[in-house]
């Protein structure tokens, strides 16, 4: 039996993307293993969203033939995507495709004639015509992977939308995914079931701009009414939202969306800038008004509601008072959580080339300060539960204890006792490293 290992980078989407892959594997006969394990092929699912991100896909791209020198090395997705031709410098790297070939990745690497491989088993570029890497602004429809049952957890990430057309000043991933295409609600619901037949409690609804979805379709057809399908799936006990632009959060969608009983109140608004007139040269749409206005409505909606946020620092123009802006603006909102970036220039986005780019240890000390100010509210919020009771849904063993999610998305553990893919109410004793530390 061939043996194939994956490694995925980014976002909920690869990370679904990555299981429907390994399943169209698993159905070919071969054995998924451990990507430490050695392997006949090695696959990398790569992100681009920054410079980042493409560094540590190119490391774990070099790192395979140390793990199996004969293996094949495989790179697909967003960086594959974007960077083709600087990935063919890479001399580790045998095969590239795309993300629009992601669907039909088996069929593709088992058709690949063997005399490509000398001996059957690796390949250098000199030989290669066998990548794949299609122009995905040409793509209209959303590309299905059909359903996806594998998952290494007890929550299922569901992928029901792709492609982005907000064209942010900063963002590379448009040109990665392409034009908005939603999946068919009957697609969706179908995953769902089969996933709730399979005993998974929690659905992750997510996208690359899940906010857009059905903006594609002639049927006036949006997000909220997907999720009342999804709501009424027999199994399903918690939905969780992936990131959504705070646009979407309106009295009208809130008064929809708080009668279904099983959305998680937990929301992560991409907010990027607390600042006017930064948001602007991002191209963001949205002022800092209209997004307090939605975190406002949220906090009326759900009593016990989480926040989080993505911000970037050292935005290029961004000066000392446009990041004191910022940053009381995100004193005030209070967010649960912030996952905070410094600002990386991206070859192709206009922002890469505007003036007044900010130096790095400017960045450094923005994001340290944003960071202790995240940690600050996290570890407030969750001194509020000291006491309390809280429901729990449990995922993993780490050390003596197992770990899972409240509702509201905050990490919970417990002393370990089997109750994998389990509800159970907790009471919260103390915090340790962030974490609520609690007994059943």
């Amino acid at each position: 039996m061939k043996k194939v290992a994956f490694y995925t980078l980014g976002c909920k989407v690869n990370q679904y993307e990555t299981n429907a892959m390994i399943e169209q594997f698993i159905k070919k006969g071969y054995e998924i293993v451990n990507f430490e394990e050695k392997a006949d092929i090695y696959i990398i699912n790569t992100c681009t969203v920054t410079n980042m991100a493409d560094r540590k896909s190119r490391q774990m791209l070099r790192r395979v033939k140390e793990i199996n020198s004969e293996a094949i090395v495989v790179a697909c997705g967003c960086y594959a995507q974007v960077a083709k031709e600087e990935l063919e410098k890479i001399p580790e790297i045998d095969l590239i495709y795309g993300t629009n070939e992601k669907n039909k990745i088996a069929d593709y690497i088992e058709n690949v004639p063997l005399g490509t491989f000398p001996n059957g088993t690796s390949v250098t570029f000199g030989n290669i015509n066998n990548s794949k890497v299609t122009d995905v602004m040409y793509q209209k429809e959303f590309l299905d992977f059909g359903t996806t049952l594998y998952t290494e957890k007890t929550r299922a990430v569901i992928k029901v939308q792709d492609g982005c057309d907000r064209f942010c000043s900063y963002c590379i991933i448009p040109y990665a995914r392409g034009h908005v295409r939603s999946r068919k609600v009957e697609s969706v619901i179908e995953e769902i079931k089969e996933i709730a037949k399979e005993g998974i409690k929690e659905v992750v609804i997510t996208g690359i701009h899940v906010a857009s979805y059905g903006k594609d379709f002639k049927e006036d057809i949006k997000l909220i009414d997907l999720l009342e399908k999804v709501n009424e799936i027999e199994g399903i006990e918690r939905i969780r939202l992936g990131s959504i632009e705070p646009t979407i959060i309106t009295q009208q969608f809130l008064e929809r969306l708080t009668k279904l009983e099983k959305i998680c109140d937990h929301f992560h608004l991409s907010l990027q800038s607390g600042c006017d007139e930064t948001l602007k040269r991002m191209n963001r749409r949205y002022t800092t008004e209209e997004f307090r206005k939605s975190t406002e409505l949220l906090k009326n909606a759900y009593p016990n509601v989480a926040l989080t946020t993505d911000i970037i620092v050292g935005f290029p123009g961004e000066t000392d008072e446009e990041f004191e802006k910022t940053y009381n603006f995100l004193k005030e909102i209070d967010f649960y959580k912030m996952h905070i970036f410094k600002y990386s220039q991206r070859k192709g986005t206009k922002a890469a080339v505007m003036p007044n780019q900010i130096d790095g240890n400017i960045k450094e000390q923005r994001s340290r300060r944003l960071i202790e100010l995240s940690d600050e509210n996290e570890k407030r919020h969750n001194e509020k539960y000291i006491g309390k009771e809280v429901k729990v849904l449990f995922e993993e063993k780490e050390g003596d204890y197992i770990k899972g999610h409240t509702t509201n998305y905050m990490v919970v553990k417990v002393p370990y006792r089997e109750i994998e893919n389990i509800i159970e109410k907790v009471k919260i004793e103390k915090i340790e490293d962030l974490e609520l530390l609690g007994k059943i």
